[in-house]
C-alpha cells in the first residue's frame, strides 16, 4: 500500500512538473502570469548645500522632493544625491534647523544630471 501511494505521488509530481514546463514553452519560455515590462529609466538629483553668507558646506540638511517620500540628508561635505527619480519636473525643499527653508520650483530632471547648488540663509 505504501509503495503504491509513493508511486502515485511520484507520477503526480512528474506530470505536474511536465505540465508547468510545457505551458512555459508554449509562451516562449515565459509563464502566462509574467509579462514583459520595459525597464523605466531613472536618474538622480544631486548637489551641494551651503551657507548663504559664509559659503561653508552644511551637513545634515534635509533635501526632499515635494509631494513624495523621497528625501535625503547631506553628508559631512554638504553633498546629497536622491536616487531613482523618473525624468520630469519636480519641486524640492531644503530645510535645516535655524535656517530658512529653500524651495527649488519646477526643476527639470533629465539624464544630464547637472548638480545643484542650494544656498540656505540663517534665520538671524
Amino acid at each position: 500500500m505504501k509503495k503504491s501511494l509513493l508511486t502515485i505521488t511520484f507520477i503526480a509530481v512528474v506530470v505536474f512538473a511536465f505540465a508547468s514546463s510545457k505551458g512555459n514553452s508554449e509562451n516562449g519560455g515565459k509563464s502566462s502570469e509574467a509579462t514583459s515590462i520595459p525597464a523605466v529609466s531613472s536618474v538622480s538629483i544631486s548637489g551641494k548645500v551651503i551657507d548663504f553668507n559664509s559659503g561653508e558646506s552644511l551637513a545634515g540638511v534635509e533635501v526632499a522632493i515635494v509631494g513624495s517620500t523621497q528625501k535625503v540628508h547631506t553628508d559631512f561635505d554638504g553633498n546629497f544625491t536622491i536616487e531613482n527619480v523618473k525624468p520630469g519636473s519636480y519641486n524640492l525643499i531644503a530645510s535645516f534647523i535655524s535656517y530658512n527653508k529653500s524651495f527649488i520650483e519646477k526643476l527639470n530632471v533629465d539624464k544630464s544630471g547637472q548638480p545643484l547648488k542650494i544656498k540656505l540663509q540663517s534665520e538671524n
